[in-house]
């Protein structure tokens, strides 16, 4: 005998925007969230972010929430381990929270919440919680898709699963206090989706770099990026949400970046990471003659111009070449190495050397080198 079963899950979450999220009179999140004077809920926000906003979070709870549990977590990478899954389960239990109508609140960056996303995942096999990401790279990037994770054994977010949060509430008014490395830091996924498949977003990143970062993209020319960034990323996820397919073009700039942002001598924020991927990416592809060597050298500027690196000291052939092959095996055994081939447009690889790897890596050397204080636009 055998028995054959099926069943057809849908994934519907939704991304909303607003401004003052904090403030009491604006119901935005209490209502996303469930909030209630009787209900149990809990709210995890990053240490970083309650340093600046922990007064209000707090008067917003106290008028919505009053039994609401908030703790904090240092959402550092370092961090972003089973055991932090763990200490966001237990103050579930500590805060008593039901299964399905008080969501958890996640408030921070896309490290916390994709610790939470995962925490929610896996407790009691599946609790709603809502994002509110207080980062330029959660707004674009880690709190729009369907991903949770964490590292584990020395690579990143090997451990994870597809469990979207019910609502995401994007308040841009958040990025006043984020410190200027960590806005450029989600400048270089913004970066990435113009790349791949967006030439008017890239020319609205490289029309003032200087200017929209003192602007900290508050101003109606950075919140236009954004929102071009989020339905750039929206369009690519939304067709293929659980990876069914393993051509992402979403993957430019993550093949190599997960091994240098966990290297021992890497310093780098993940945004930092991908930005030197891409530079490597970019190189290699103008070695092809895929792009021509202007374009080289203004995506390489661009890149710097947001103060992104685009190389480090201390990356070796192994270091790479390590980080490729476990990309490979990552897209199940296909090198899927994501290129750009034109302005705005990107393709797949499939058939990349060490070798080719090593030169693009030394050309990228030599030409930040020589090049790095020039402009190209």
């Amino acid at each position: 005998m055998s028995w054959d079963v099926r069943y057809r899950h849908v994934f519907e979450y939704s991304i909303r925007t607003t401004q003052g999220i904090f403030d009491p009179e604006n119901r935005t999140l209490a209502e996303l969230a469930g909030m209630s004077a009787d209900a149990n809920q809990l709210l995890v926000v990053d240490e970083g972010m309650h340093a600046h906003w922990g007064d209000r979070i707090r008067a917003y709870a106290r008028a919505h929430a009053p039994r609401a549990r908030i703790v904090t977590i240092d959402a550092v990478e370092e961090h972003k381990s089973v055991e932090a899954v763990l200490r966001i389960a237990a103050e579930a239990d500590a805060a008593k929270i039901v299964r399905r109508s008080a969501p958890i609140v996640a408030i921070g960056g896309g490290v916390l919440t994709d610790i939470v996303g995962l925490a929610a995942s896996v407790y009691r096999r599946g609790t709603p919680y809502v994002r509110v990401p207080s980062t330029l790279i959660g707004m674009v990037d880690a709190a729009v898709g369907a991903k949770t994770a964490v590292n584990a054994h020395g690579h990143k977010n090997r451990l994870g699963t597809y469990y979207p949060a019910s609502w995401t509430v994007i308040d841009t008014g958040l990025l006043s206090t984020v410190p200027m490395r960590h806005l450029a830091n989600g400048v270089a996924e913004i970066i990435k989706m113009a790349l791949v498949g967006d030439p008017e977003l890239f020319e609205l990143l490289a029309a003032d770099p200087g200017q929209l970062l003192r602007e900290r993209l508050l101003t109606a020319p950075g919140r236009e990026i954004i929102v071009k960034s989020v339905e750039g990323m929206l369009r690519e996820l939304e067709p293929n949400l659980l990876e069914k397919d393993l051509r992402r073009l979403v993957d430019f700039g993550h093949t190599f970046s997960p091994a240098l942002e966990l290297a021992a001598d890497s310093e780098l924020l993940h945004g930092e990471a991908v930005a030197v991927d891409m530079a490597l990416c970019t190189v290699l592809a103008a070695g092809r003659g895929l792009v021509p060597a202007a374009l080289r050298d203004r995506i390489l500027w661009l890149l710097q111009a947001y103060g992104l690196p685009v190389t480090v000291p201390w990356a070796t052939a192994d270091l790479l070449w390590a980080g490729f092959e476990d990309s490979v095996r990552h897209r199940d055994g296909a090198q899927n190495f994501v290129v750009p081939v034109g302005f705005g447009r990107a393709d797949f690889l499939q058939d990349v050397t060490r070798d080719e790897v090593v030169a693009a890596w030394q050309e990228l050397q030599e030409l930040t080198a020589v090049e790095s204080a020039h402009a190209y636009v």
